[in-house]
């Protein structure tokens, strides 16, 4: 009886080596990982997004700062103006000028404290709101705040010239100096209860 002829890789008595169709056996497939170049090239541009990143953060968390403390002036000014009302009495929203509080009963309790709100009551002061932590360095007053002295009514005057006309003016200038552009906020008033806040820039002293 004729042997059947075997393949040559396939030793007698071994099991026999299935091939795919067409005879070819598979292949392994190669994995690749990075090279050297593709690492160096990725941390390169890793660090330009980084250097861009990291300054323009830094901005934009001065500036919150600077709208944070200027919202709070204006809720302290929005404050001191309807607990006038309420109370029925006068109050006034603090500057951080001892001068520009006046010396009488109501401006002396302010003292120096920037944005806090004192009320009569009773032929006695009492304070109502105490100055917003948010006024510290790096924020900075640019100048002295406004002192306003809030009749019953509600309507804010100087307090150095509490008999005048409702207060038109700037009532604080905050600042940031480590910000070169926009680093001011600019709180005005008008006709003794329009409160209005722009972003300027400008010097500001350093910290």
């Amino acid at each position: 009886m004729p042997v059947q002829p075997q393949p040559a890789d396939v030793l007698p008595g071994a099991p026999r080596r299935w091939r795919p169709i067409g005879g070819q056996a598979p292949t392994r497939r190669r994995q690749r990982g990075f090279t050297l170049v593709e690492l160096m090239v990725t941390v390169a541009v890793a660090a330009v997004l980084l250097m861009i990143a990291v300054p323009s953060f830094r901005n934009i968390t001065l500036s919150n700062r600077l709208n944070t403390a200027a919202n709070d002036l204006v809720n302290a000014i929005s404050v001191a103006r309807m607990e006038a009302v309420k109370r029925n009495a006068s109050t006034q929203f603090c500057s951080n000028s001892a001068a520009a509080n006046t010396s009488d009963t109501l401006g002396g309790a302010c003292g120096t404290e920037s944005g806090a709100v004192w009320a009569m009551s009773g032929g006695t002061s009492s304070r109502v709101l105490v100055s917003p932590i948010s006024l510290v360095l790096p924020v900075q007053v640019s100048g002295d705040l406004t002192a306003l002295r809030f009749t019953t009514q509600g309507q804010a005057r100087n307090a150095l010239a509490a008999a005048t006309a409702p207060y038109s003016g700037v009532v604080a200038d905050i600042c940031i100096s480590q910000l070169s552009r926009d680093n001011h906020r600019l709180i005005t008033m008008t006709a003794g209860s329009i409160l209005a806040t722009t972003t300027t820039s400008g010097d500001c002293p350093s910290s």
